[in-house]
């Protein structure tokens, strides 16, 4: 869920996110969606669901879709599927936002750390290897911030180890490595429909996909208490996350404009490249030319990051850090290891491109609700202040 930082002198013009006006694009549909649930009687799990998830599946590129109630109940039911728990090590990165570590420490497992590249911010697939050990049950990967990892070496590394992959997709709806999109390379994959994501509900909602039977069958068990039949609790671990019929039915209305919604988003961040581009020290670093950003968030970098947001905000600009703090460093995970009788998790410097990563990002509105005029003002802003 992203803050928004506020100043008592200054009423921000230019949200870090707005999604009145694209609401309002789809205002008759969502309300038919709406009166179509109601009428029906149904509430969880019924018609609007099973269409959802076969839909879904079909965009992603996977064989099935099991719709949960958000995407961090996504993570810890993936994580149940493989039966990860205490005594197991799952390997992760620290700076996108504690989402992994939250439902690794949930399954009583122990979060090992990956360093990541100083450019991309995401996973560095060369440091997989040296942080495997006999503990090791899985990896998950974060496509963070609209960007997908590579996965073609992940999964080299981990296949070859014998290592589930679990995608973490949430940033990444639509995003694609050589034609292939997020959410289908690993055994599992995990999304959330928040609303502020690509796709996005109007409340929460999730959704796991993977390409194998027995996997989709142990996620709807899962995702009701572990029931089969009905009131039987068969597996442990079951959790109660289930997809509401009335979220399923407003992303059915969204989805079919998914391309154009990651469109604008990606024509506002060439804009803001563009820009940046021609700032001393502003260009961005390239991106393979075998990935597609669908652009979720708009990160940069800059070692003056709070004089710069200050600036920004005194224009009319408000902005984010995503994210502030990693993973190891935060109080209450470190707490929880402690409860699971685990050691210490990676003490400070341990991940010093994470650390540092941290330290300086901050987000730019990058969102299909700005208008023309405030991006150019955004652009603006940034030739003053930078």
């Amino acid at each position: 869920m992203s803050s928004i930082n506020s100043c008592p002198d200054v009423k921000p013009v230019i949200p870090m996110n707005s999604l009145g006006g694209v609401y309002a694009r789809f205002q008759a549909d969502l309300n038919a969606a709406a009166a179509r649930v109601i009428a029906s009687g149904w509430t969880v799990l019924g018609p609007e669901v099973d269409a959802f998830e076969q839909a879904w599946a079909e965009q992603v590129g996977a064989r099935h879709c099991v719709g949960v109630a958000s995407g961090s109940d996504a993570l810890q039911l993936a994580l149940r599927a493989l039966e990860v728990g205490p005594g197991d090590e799952v390997l992760t990165v620290a700076n996108a936002g504690g989402y992994s570590t939250q439902a690794i420490l949930a399954v009583g497992a122990r979060p090992v750390f990956v360093d990541i590249h100083p450019h991309s911010l995401l996973l560095d697939e060369t440091a997989i290897r040296g942080a495997l050990t006999p503990r090791t049950r899985a990896l998950i990967v974060t496509h963070l911030y609209g960007r997908m990892a590579p996965m073609p070496a992940i999964l080299a590394t981990c296949r070859a180890a014998g290592i589930p992959v679990i995608e973490d997709a949430a940033q990444a709806h639509g995003a694609s490595w050589a034609g292939r999109q997020a959410g289908a390379w690993g055994e599992l994959a995990c999304f959330s429909f928040y609303p502020t994501k690509n796709l996005g509900a109007l409340g929460d909602g999730g959704a796991v996909c993977c390409g194998d039977a027995g996997l989709a069958a142990r996620l709807r068990q899962l995702r009701q208490y572990g029931w089969q039949p009905k009131y039987q609790v068969q597996i442990p671990g079951g959790m109660n996350s289930r997809l509401d019929e009335i979220q399923a039915a407003f992303l059915r209305v969204l989805l079919p404009a998914l391309p154009a919604l990651n469109a604008a988003r990606q024509q506002v961040a060439a804009q803001y490249s563009a820009v940046l581009g021609a700032l001393p020290g502003g260009a961005l670093p390239p991106r393979p030319t075998e990935a597609v950003d669908v652009a979720h968030l708009f990160v940069l970098r800059h070692a003056r990051r709070d004089a710069l947001r200050a600036a920004l905000l005194a224009r009319g600009i408000q902005t984010d850090i995503h994210y502030p703090l990693p993973d190891h460093l935060q109080p209450g995970f470190i707490a929880r290891l402690g409860a699971l009788g685990e050691p210490p998790m990676a003490p400070a410097g341990a991940l010093p491109v994470s650390e540092a990563a941290c330290a300086e990002v901050f987000s730019l509105p990058c969102h299909p609700g700005l208008d023309a005029v405030q991006v150019q003002r955004v652009c603006d802003a940034l030739r003053e202040v930078w």
